[in-house]
């Protein structure tokens, strides 16, 4: 009977184990919130396009162009369509599409299309766009973007971007809802000093000469998401810097703005 009963007990937890590998949930148990867990319980997808023809006329290469979306997949339509919306803007505002289909589609079109005009070119283009969710509270949820793109030139395209999205408005949350009124200048003047303590500068020291900083002025961008320790800004590559130092990460900690979070925010109850 005890080999019967242990198991039994062996099985549910192997069960469970399975189970939660499949979906995941907001980070809340409270029986009021029982709908928006459900609500937010997601798993991902993916929209994978190849191209028709090998890149080069040489039989011996079979490479040729591809696109992969992967996004994750609420319960929520409001909230997909949210998702759906940020992806399919590209990267360079340019040109976006109304589904992950028609872009994927719409990238191996293009492919194809310098393809037939360019049959001496060698080009394995390639388009890869990963969202992820990275956290999860009972009022918002955020995303992490990551964009890929290779369609010629010396090297790849790419950007990284956050989405924060309120659960309760079914918007996206902008930095300014989160602070006091006309807190922009203190917040930007706390972030000055830090990016500069980070990248070693004295406090006059000029940006002009390794920085792209309009004016040479230091200013905030509004790709940011909220972590436990405080506000993680993020610039892409080409923004502030030369393209071979990557991307730039600035943490503001809560500690620094207290005075000037907005009471009863998304920040106030982080």
């Amino acid at each position: 009977m005890r080999k019967l009963i242990f198991a039994f007990g062996i099985a549910t937890m192997v069960a469970c184990q399975s189970e939660s590998k499949i979906n995941e949930t907001a980070d809340s148990t409270s029986k009021t919130d029982q709908t928006k867990i459900d609500s937010l319980t997601f798993s991902y997808d993916s929209i994978k396009v190849y191209g028709k023809k090998p890149v080069s006329i040489d039989a011996r290469v079979t490479d040729t162009a591809k696109a992969v979306i992967s996004y994750p997949v609420f319960a929520d339509a409001t909230l997909d369509k949210y998702i759906e919306k940020k992806i399919t803007s590209t990267a360079d505002g340019e040109q976006s599409y109304a589904t992950y289909d028609s872009y994927a589609n719409g990238f191996i079109n293009n492919f194809n299309n310098f393809q037939k005009e360019n049959k001496d070119q060698i080009q394995t283009w390639f388009l890869t766009i990963s969202t992820k969710v990275i956290k999860q509270k009972p009022r918002y949820i955020s995303f992490y973007t990551s964009y890929i793109n290779f369609s010629g030139g010396a090297h790849p395209n790419s950007s990284f971007t956050y989405q924060n999205y309120d659960i309760e408005t079914q918007k996206e949350i902008k930095l300014e809802e989160l602070l006091l009124p006309e807190s922009m200048v203190k917040l930007n003047t706390i972030a000055e000093r830090i990016f500069r303590e980070n990248e070693k500068l004295t406090p006059a020291q000029s940006l002009k000469d390794n920085y792209f900083f309009e004016n040479d002025i230091f200013k905030l961008n509004d790709n940011f998401t909220i972590t436990e320790k405080g506000l993680l800004f993020l610039y892409n590559p080409y923004e502030i810097k030369a393209y071979a130092f990557g991307i730039t990460k600035l943490l503001i900690p809560f500690k620094d703005i207290q005075d000037i979070i907005k009471p009863q925010s998304i920040l106030s109850t982080n």
